[in-house]
């Protein structure tokens, strides 16, 4: 790659300072704006940070895109199938972040179950003025029944934290995973069989056309009303609307949740008046090292598509379902 011209990169800046310092003098990171200026005939690749979308129209106004990076897993964002047809390689981060989201989804599993938020809150206010053993009881953990939507990389790391706290470990794929099953102690279930038993309900499904607003208002029908509902996915697997009217008529016992749809949310939601739910922005890889990682692999991806070379990891167009 020339070092006299760089490679114009479109982004939806700003960005980390680790991915700027990983790019300086390699490429010029162009904001999100300039798809739309004259210069948009001079943009050689895409890098996505923040989830903006990458749809065929913004492909079709960028013909000398060579390659799309994408700093994290979830490409729900980008038009991969349409990357493809037009010889766009996507790059991703899978197997970096699997731990820290693990570790995010847990946390929340611990401080909704456990009212931690509620307590902190409370614990700085005016009214605590003496110790009242029969206040702000919780829900336990230990020895109680998580039930995970999903059992890829993340929720499988998910499955090995619940063992630790000796949880009775249902889960809900796809496809089965026997040897997930034998190696974690988890069982199959049906969405409805996990959602009716389980104390626990995490959520690290992708987003797709089927797992668009999978928790809705008959789901949540089916928990019980002492279950917790954990989002560490995306907001649009869950129905917000009717995850809101659950929490209110207190349906369920509590929803921490990582990802919301919107994101953020209006700041006159309901939801965020409720005292019994949590919500995070967004910190499922928020760890130091974590972040570095995703950003060196992600950077090492979009170089080497400007470079000609193989990515290190390429998303593979989902192939259309025979009707």
């Amino acid at each position: 790659m020339s070092t006299a011209v760089k490679p114009l990169v479109l982004t939806d800046l700003p960005v980390a300072a680790a991915i700027t310092q990983l790019c300086a003098e390699r490429v010029e990171l162009v904001p999100w704006s300039a798809a739309d200026e004259p210069r948009a005939d001079q943009i050689e690749a895409v890098y996505t940070y923040a989830h903006p979308t990458v749809s065929a129209a913004l492909l079709d106004r960028l013909p000398r895109v060579r390659v799309i990076s994408n700093c994290g897993v979830g490409v729900d964002h980008i038009d991969v199938a349409a990357a493809a047809a037009r010889g766009i390689p996507t790059g991703n981060t899978p197997g970096i972040l699997d731990g820290a989201t693990a570790d995010l989804a847990f946390t929340l599993l611990l401080a909704a179950g456990r009212r931690v938020v509620e307590g902190d809150r409370y614990a700085r206010g005016p009214d605590f003025l003496r110790y009242d053993p029969s206040f702000m009881i919780g829900r336990e953990v230990h020895g109680r029944t998580i039930g995970i939507v999903g059992l890829g990389r993340i929720g499988e790391q998910v499955a090995r934290r619940a063992r630790g706290f000796d949880m009775t470990v249902l889960y809900c794929n796809r496809n089965r995973k026997p040897t997930a099953e034998a190696s974690l102690g988890a069982r199959y279930a049906s969405l409805d069989e996990l959602l009716a038993a389980a104390d626990y309900v995490v959520l690290t499904v992708p987003l797709t056309p089927e797992t668009r607003g999978l928790i809705g208002r008959a789901e949540l029908a089916r928990m019980k009303p002492t279950a917790t509902l954990v989002n560490a996915a995306r907001g649009a697997v869950v129905d917000l609307d009717a995850l809101t009217a659950a929490l209110t008529a207190g349906a369920i016992h509590a929803a921490a949740l990582d990802v919301t749809d919107p994101e953020p949310l209006p700041r006159d939601h309901p939801m965020l008046g409720l005292p019994n739910v949590i919500i995070t922005p967004h910190l499922g890889s928020a760890t130091a090292e974590t972040r570095q990682r995703m950003a060196e692999l992600s950077v090492e991806n979009l170089l080497a598509g400007l470079e000609g070379r193989p990515l290190l990891h390429v998303v593979e167009p989902k192939k259309e379902t025979p009707k």
